[in-house]
């Protein structure tokens, strides 16, 4: 941790409107301190936290994380209906999803063009379309 880090992870909570506990700060540390973005999964997290000193529990990664989406500062993408991952990035943009690494990192938006979408039901509208692209290694 550095007051730098501090800071800006401090900042991002109050901008958002929650209050920057003790444990959110740690948290939003990991995750935005350095400026960057970054795609995490709440284990990840947990451990990222658990090496940095931070004493927060898996539970608390998890509410802490759905406060974070909850207060818009976090994206959440699921991958395969049962691994979540978030990102910090929270404009619209496509993902690419490693299956042998169980990674998920940024596609470039600028190469995808989407030309039209279904309807949607009467009565109901699109909020967000999700792009995910599944990488694997070619097996020969």
């Amino acid at each position: 941790m550095t007051p730098k880090s501090v800071e800006i992870a401090t900042d991002w909570l109050v901008t958002a409107g929650l209050r920057p506990t003790r444990q959110r700060v740690a948290l939003a540390e990991l995750l935005i301190g350095d400026g960057k973005h970054r795609h995490v999964t709440a284990e990840s997290l947990f451990e990222s936290a658990k090496k940095s000193g931070s004493a927060v529990s898996l539970a608390t990664v998890y509410n802490t994380l759905r406060a974070f989406c909850d207060a818009g500062v976090l994206q959440e993408i699921t991958v395969d209906g049962s691994k979540s991952y978030f990102d910090t990035n929270t404009h619209d943009h496509p993902h690419f999803f490693w299956e042998d690494e169980g990674r998920l990192s940024d596609a470039p938006s600028e190469q995808l063009v989407i030309q039209q979408l279904p309807n949607a039901p009467e009565g109901l509208e699109i909020a967000s379309v999700d792009v995910v692209i599944r990488l694997r290694k070619v097996r020969n």
